[in-house]
This record gives structure tokens, sequence and C-alpha cells, in this order.
């Protein structure tokens, strides 16, 4: 459970974190598209008791998860573990009432413990996520769920059979309050006819890490072997891969993959470069690249349409319509900002009237990143199952097992993505990678995809 340090976990937060590019996309005729913080994101106070928490892994993305934690009322981090002494110290000081431990096993045995983050390394998921299900813990377990598709599955199962737990995966952007704003958009015929996706995530870093042990700086580095890792593709393709799906609203039927090792020669055997084609099945395709050679460009993902493209951006998005297509019913509504001699149209999610947006221009509201998104909904969903569970059996007691189910059934329940979404983004991901590293064109069967 050896954890990631800061420099290969950037990946993650720098890809999801926001900035601002409104004037150069207006300037290119872009029309500014953004949500308003979703109620359940935006809820500054949760009701219900505080849920008692535990962060398994604290590389530099598990500190992240920690530090997201501290921000969010409902979560009271009680307990966090990592095997590597350092990490273990350094965390303290954003959990300063947790216990810290070397063994994710006391964190569940301890009964107070209601939930756990898994922020592991890929291919020591597995374990930890079973044991942890076995032990009535809620999970919310970071993407890949696995390195191996069986592993993989046999999460997605045990999380599937503990209908008394919430199993989340951790797939930030099905959690984002601004891609649920632009799903109705792509999959309503905005964009007309849809043509082809693209997406891309460039960034120059080594993905290694030294250490004065040399056991350790292979268990440090285990993004660096294929036998552990899931490559580009696999960690951090996973992402932008399966929000294409995700707003397509299709399972790929075939992927086609590249990767090379053209810079960091330094004894690895995962490439530092990647392309790949996920196929869909109405011909529509994806084009992804990925590369720790070159910066240029960062991370973005485009969809484009016979009437218009989408791109979105460090978390944030804008439209590009075509000089041929119709005037869209909302544009009427839409506030028009004026950028060095460019003008832009601004779109407020719940404005519905020109009198609603005043005579100023329209407000861009706070970015509100994916992962906190993610995580309060998480813990959201915790405390209502719990409560739920505790009515329910203390009016008709635990033998009613399928009127618990039919309850739990019906709970209202925020974005985010489930065991099921979660297996199917990693049965993708780890095909994608293969691709690459044979060179060659895999289709996707719809058994690897079934529990």
């Amino acid at each position: 459970m050896t954890s990631s340090e800061d420099q290969s976990e950037f990946n993650r937060r720098d890809f999801l974190k926001g900035s601002s590019l409104a004037t150069l996309m207006t300037m290119l005729g872009g029309v500014r598209l953004f949500a308003q913080a979703a109620p359940e994101v935006a809820a500054t106070a949760a009701s219900g008791a505080r849920v008692k928490c535990a962060v398994i892994g604290l590389g530099a993305w598990g500190r992240e998860i920690l530090a997201t934690l501290g921000r969010l009322p409902q979560a009271e981090v009680g307990a966090i573990c990592d095997t590597y002494a350092p990490s273990l110290r350094r965390s303290t000081s954003a959990a300063p009432g947790a216990a810290p431990s070397a063994d994710y096993r006391a964190i569940l045995d301890n009964h107070d413990i209601k939930a756990v983050i898994v922020a592991t390394p890929t291919y020591l998921h597995k374990d930890i996520v079973l044991e942890a299900l076995r032990a009535g813990k809620h999970v919310y377990c970071e993407a890949p769920l696995a390195g191996s598709i069986d592993d993989a599955r046999a999460i997605a199962r045990a999380a599937r059979a503990a209908n008394k737990q919430v199993f989340q995966s951790g797939l930030q952007m099905r959690s984002d309050a601004q891609r649920h704003f632009l799903l109705p958009f792509i999959r309503s015929g905005a964009l007309g006819k849809p043509a082809l996706a693209r997406s891309q995530w460039h960034k120059k870093q080594s993905w290694r890490f030294a250490s004065p042990n040399p056991e350790h700086e292979k268990e440090l580095n285990w993004r660096l072997n294929r036998a552990t890792s899931t490559g580009l593709i696999g960690e951090i393709g996973i992402h932008q891969i399966d929000q294409a799906g995700w707003f397509l609203g299709a399972q790929p039927v075939a992927v086609s993959g590249f990767g090379s090792l053209l810079f960091w020669k330094d004894g690895r055997d995962v490439a530092d470069t990647v392309q790949a084609i996920v196929e869909y099945p109405s011909g529509i395709r994806l084009v992804y690249d990925a590369t720790l050679v070159n910066s240029f460009d960062s991370a973005y993902e485009v969809f484009f349409g016979s009437d218009a493209a989408i791109m979105l951006r460090e978390n944030k998005a804008w439209m590009f319509k075509e000089v041929d297509s119709p005037l869209l019913g909302w544009e009427v509504y839409a506030r028009k900002d004026t950028f060095y001699k460019e003008t832009g149209i601004a779109l407020v999610a719940n404005a519905t009237k020109i009198a609603a947006q005043g005579d100023k221009p329209a407000q861009e509201p706070p970015a509100i990143p994916p992962l906190l998104s993610a995580l309060q909904n998480f813990l959201r969903h915790c405390q209502l199952l719990d409560a739920a569970v505790e009515d329910y059996v203390s009016v008709y007691g635990a033998d009613d097992v399928s009127g618990l189910n039919e309850q739990l059934a019906r709970l209202p329940r925020a974005p985010g993505a489930d065991a099921v979404e979660g297996f199917q983004a990693t049965v993708t991901a780890i095909k994608a990678n293969e691709a690459a590293q044979a060179g060659t064109r895999i289709e996707l069967k719809p058994e690897w995809y079934e529990l």
C-alpha cells in the first residue's frame, strides 16, 4: 500500500482544476456555458450525523482527498492509513484528530469508522475494498477500480451485493455539476449531427520518484511497471474516455491504441506517449492522446457536431457554433458580453428570463472542484442510507429484507459513479492500455462488461 508522491498525482488535480479562459474562448467565437452550483454541491451544511471516515493511501492524491474532506461539514476523518511512515506523518496536520495506522485492517476493525476512501495504487485496491465491504463499510474507491478485469469485476459484484452500503467509484466527472449541465446539450441535439470527439492530456513530468531505499523506490514507482500499472490511458485517460461514453450514451465497441517510450528512457516499460481511437456503435470515434513528454495545450475535451462544437477545458465549457446552424431557443435569453471587440453568449443554468439577469453582465459562479462534489455526494449517500436502514429496521425489524431493499431503492441519489459504471470504465481503460501496448485494434466484447 505504498502511496504515490507529489509529482505523479498532480495529473488528476491539474487536470480537474479551473482557471479563467473566458476571454480567449470568446475571442475564438465561443459561447460560454456554465452551470450554477447545484443544491447538493452548494450546501454549506449537511443534515444528519457526520460520517466518520478514513482515508487509506496518503500519497499526493490521498492528501488532496484528505484536504477536501476537511472542507465538508458532513465529514469527520477518524483515521488515516499508509504503510509509508513519512506519508503518514505528513498527513496528520490535515487530520489532527485522526488515528494514524500502517495497517488498514485496524481501520476496518474500528466500528466507529463508517466509510473508507481507498486511494492506494490501483493494483492494491481489490483486497482492501473487498475486506472493507465485508466489514460493513461504505466505500469510495479511486478509478480505475483495479488493474485487471477479473479484479474489477470482483469489486463491482461485491459492491452491488452490499445493498446496505454505499459504493462509489472515483470517476469525479460523473459528480460534476458543470458536466451534468452540459449533458442535455450534447444529447438533445444542440450539436446537430454528432461527428466525432477528441480529448487529450499533456504534462511534462517523469512519473518517477527517488527514494534512499531501493525496495521502496520500486514500490513508489509502481506506475512505471506494466505488471502493476494500467499506463497513461488506464490511470489518466479513464476519466476522459468514460466521459465521452457517458455524454454519447454508448458503450464503445472497439479501441485501437499506440504507445511509445520516447523520452523517459530510465528503465521503465510503460509508454510515456500514447494515442487511442475509441469506436462507438453509431460510427462516432473518440481520438485520445496523452504524453509525459510535453505540456503544450494541457488537457481538454471537444465534441463536434454539424451545428456546433462544445469544448471542456479546466472544468469550464464553451459552445462554438457553425455559421449555418439554427438559432437555439435558449440563445434568446442568454446574456451577451463583449471581450476585445468580440461577442460571446454566456449561459447561466437557471436564467429563464432576460429580466432575471438584469443590466449587469452574467456572473460566473465559483468553480466547484469535481472531487469536492464527488466526496460530498458520497457522504450524503452514506447519511441517507444509514438513516433509511435505521428507520426501517426500527419499524419493521431486520428480517424484512425485501421490504428494506425496496425502501433503499427509492432513496434519492446525487450524481456519482456507481459500481457498474466504475467497472465498465475500468474495462475500457484496461483494454485501451492493452491496445496501446500492442499497437493494435481490439474489439470490445459485450460480455467483458457484464457482471
